[in-house]
């Protein structure tokens, strides 16, 4: 009997986006706590390092898991590598939910990082490489919706919990995270592997029964599928003219500036401010006068706003295009970075401690002054999750070539977690000792950001995964290449390099003084910026 398999890429990426749920679970466990007394009791009062600790260690697993990724991947397949993270996960979530101090909560918190970093790296490589390239930004920009849906879920359940006496409150809301871990493990026994993983080991029926399903609805003759398939065969054919990859791999020529935009992409990502906004939202509104009760509920409307203004960049980010996308939002992101800092300084003063939390050291006494600072605040929200939250994760899944792309995506999310990492230790001691001028240095990057992606980051909307490569082998500027026709500079490469081929064979055969050289037909020159 057949095992039952279910080919729709929509739900597909329902199911693997599940495991970006599980970051967003992880981010807005501990913001719904990081100001209750109960917590704040149970760990000792924790100053603002060991917070910042506490925050990093997930951070800190996920750069481990995202290097480590890729190389499994490889070797176990995308499917396989994802449910290993949920497996890890739940090992996660279980030892924070019987927690009994600071080092065990650190301890089930990296554990469920590298959980996290798996499957940030390997669930858009996942999409990308399985879904029609007409809606694959769309697709895979469903991990990053998934991400704010896990955020706003997991606020509203420890909020909830906040309610129950005792150290039960955090513990329960930490146990249920083993939920969405459990829904992924099983949930992706239902669906394929990723056609490429398959191709590249030579099983093309099955590469070939998954394609036809998934772009033609089972009809292997769909022009559609027959162009991706011929797509996919010659990339393999190349890819496997060079050796094994390694990280060291992803630096040589032809590859380096890819992997430079990758790994920037992912930086600026962290840099724009929005997971630290996200994991201290609690104490940004301590510094408008929101507390306790009031506080959680109107730091909680960002989370709703963060999961409905995710849709329009799914709807329309295969039209809008990448490049827009990123540009746009780094500098709208730098206009609310700007006024939430000039409101704080203009209005707010310095004080000993809110509310008995030592950690926050700035308020902003008048109402109109808090409120147009929590408005700047839900717009900034607004505006990365229309730009940067899924745009960075869906290019850089696309830009790297096949026997590159699991490694590459996994180094390059490395990156991210280890900014996320940093910058988890950061935030704490900078709202404590330059409180307003933190929003400042936030907003310098988003500038910096825009700048960066005009220069640099080439256009990938509405092109196939191999003709991605062609862009960055033919050196094509980044700002021209939203209209470079890559089918006719493809067939200009290649014959070009027929010619080429013909006149050495021909040098060899009129002038037997010439020495042999081979044309390598993969060869790449190293893209100029």
């Amino acid at each position: 009997m057949r095992a039952l398999r279910i080919y729709n890429p929509y739900l597909v990426a329902a199911a693997a986006t599940i495991g970006g749920m599980l970051f967003g679970f992880d981010i807005s466990s501990v913001s719904a706590f990081v100001d209750n007394e109960t917590y704040r009791e149970f760990f000792n009062y924790p100053d603002s390092t060991q917070q910042g600790g506490i925050t990093a260690s997930m951070a800190g697993g996920s750069f481990i898991g995202s290097l480590c990724a890729g190389f499994v991947s490889d070797r176990l397949g995308r499917k396989y590598t994802i449910q290993l993270g949920a497996i890890i996960w739940m090992i996660g979530a279980a030892v924070q939910c019987s927690v009994q101090n600071v080092a065990q909560l650190v301890c089930g918190r990296l554990i469920a990082g590298l959980a996290i970093g798996v499957c940030s790296s390997q669930v858009p490589v996942y999409l990308a490489e399985l879904s029609p390239k007409k809606i694959r930004g769309r697709l895979v920009g469903l991990f990053q919706w998934a991400v704010t849906w896990g955020i706003m879920i997991m606020f509203y359940i420890s909020y909830g919990c906040t309610f129950i006496d005792g150290p039960s409150s955090f513990r329960l809301a930490w146990g249920i995270q083993m939920i969405p871990g459990l829904l992924l493990l099983l949930s992706l026994l239902l669906f394929p592997e990723s056609p490429r993983w398959l191709a590249a080991r030579d099983r093309w029926d099955e590469a070939i029964e998954i394609i036809s399903h998934v772009q033609g609805r089972g009809d292997v003759e769909d022009p559609d599928v027959q162009i991706e398939i011929q797509e996919l065969r010659e990339a393999v054919r190349i890819d496997r003219l060079s050796k094994d990859v390694t990280i060291f791999d992803l630096f040589a020529k032809g590859s380096r500036v890819r992997t430079f935009v990758g790994m920037s992409g992912q930086v600026w990502q962290q840099l724009t401010g929005m997971n630290v906004m996200m994991y201290y939202v609690v104490y940004t509104f301590a510094m408008a006068g929101y507390q306790g009760n009031v506080g959680l509920v109107s730091s909680s409307i960002q989370y709703v706003i963060n999961v409905v203004m995710t849709v329009p960049a799914l709807l329309f980010i295969d039209r809008w295009g990448r490049r827009p996308l990123l540009i746009y939002g780094a500098c709208i992101m730098a206009v609310w970075l700007f006024a939430v800092s000039g409101l704080m300084a203009s209005y707010g003063h310095w004080v000993p401690e809110v509310n008995g939390n030592t950690n926050i050291r700035w308020y902003v006494p008048g109402k109109p002054a808090a409120k147009a600072i929590i408005a700047c605040n839900y717009l900034f929200v607004a505006t990365f999750a229309t730009t940067w939250g899924p745009g960075i994760w869906i290019y850089v899944s696309e830009i790297f070539p096949l026997k590159q792309r699991a490694v590459a995506n996994g180094f390059c999310g490395a990156w991210n977690w280890i900014f996320n990492f940093a910058l988890a230790f950061f935030v704490p001691p900078a709202f404590q000792n330059i409180q307003w001028q933190t929003y400042i240095i936030f907003a310098v990057f988003c500038v910096c950001m825009a700048a960066h992606v005009f220069l640099m980051f080439p256009e990938t909307k509405g092109k196939t995964l191999e003709e991605i490569d062609i862009i960055w082998a033919e050196n094509i500027k980044p700002w021209k290449t939203a209209n470079a026709d890559v089918t006719e500079l493809a067939a200009n490469r290649d014959l070009a390099k027929q010619e080429k081929t013909k006149e050495v064979e021909h040098m060899e055969h009129t002038d037997p003084t010439v020495p042999s050289v081979t044309v390598d037909p993969t060869a790449q020159d190293e893209p100029k910026v």
